[in-house]
């Protein structure tokens, strides 16, 4: 079985309902300040955000120290076995979703167009405001598992491009999934979506659309 069917049979047993309590919600799009891009791109069964670096407080996520060139950075989280994997497999997949697993942070740097970094990928952009942007970033500081000098924990070479990977303090699990931590992000921010209705990335981006612009469709194979 494709590592792919044993995520959609395991997925459709779960309820909507799931998701922890939504933080205190910002007003989106923020009516008293000007707003800044941030992307959704969907890579298949998996979602990444895209920020500008320039928008994110580097006190507050100091992406600049690993990423001093980059104008954009992707950022994404999953199980660690099977993201890291060369060749991920259905066991991994059923590992992931059914035994609380360890977590990880895939992270990108890049200065080309979002768009043009990713040409066979769904992407949805969102507005969102510059206390928003500051809530998103402290959310994914705070899933990095930190040393005893309280720096993140990488953990080699990312999937592709200028990227790498950063042991998570988070777990993956079947009601924690890689499009739930991404929603959850989007709520902090003040989006209006439901983190337990983002299951998979198409309800995800179904749920993001009727809040944002829609870029393309297309998405690229699942990973």
């Amino acid at each position: 079985m494709k590592a792919s069917t044993v995520y959609a049979v395991a997925l459709a047993g779960i309820l909507a309902g799931s998701a922890c309590a939504a933080p205190q919600r910002l007003t989106h799009p923020p009516a008293d300040e000007p707003v800044r891009p941030v992307y959704v791109v969907s890579h298949g069964w998996h979602t990444g955000l895209v920020l500008r670096v320039a928008d994110i407080p580097e006190a507050v996520w100091p992406v600049r120290r690993d990423f001093p060139q980059a104008k954009y950075v992707e950022v994404g989280w999953g199980d660690r076995g099977y993201y890291m994997a060369p060749e991920p497999d259905a066991w991994l997949a059923a590992k992931a979703l059914l035994w609380p697993t360890p977590g990880v942070l895939h992270v990108v740097g890049f200065s080309e167009a979002t768009e043009r970094a990713f040409p066979a990928s769904d992407i949805v952009e969102l507005g969102i405001g510059a206390q928003g942007i500051e809530r998103l970033s402290a959310y994914v500081r705070a899933s990095y598992e930190l040393d005893a000098a309280g720096k993140p924990i990488p953990l080699g070479a990312g999937l592709y491009g200028d990227s790498r990977f950063y042991a998570s303090r988070e777990r993956f699990h079947l009601f924690k999934t890689c499009n739930v931590w991404t929603i959850r992000a989007l709520a902090e921010a003040g989006v209006p979506v439901t983190p337990g209705a983002a299951l998979t990335a198409d309800s995800l981006l179904g749920q993001l659309r009727p809040h944002g612009r829609a870029m393309r469709s297309g998405a690229q194979a699942p990973r």
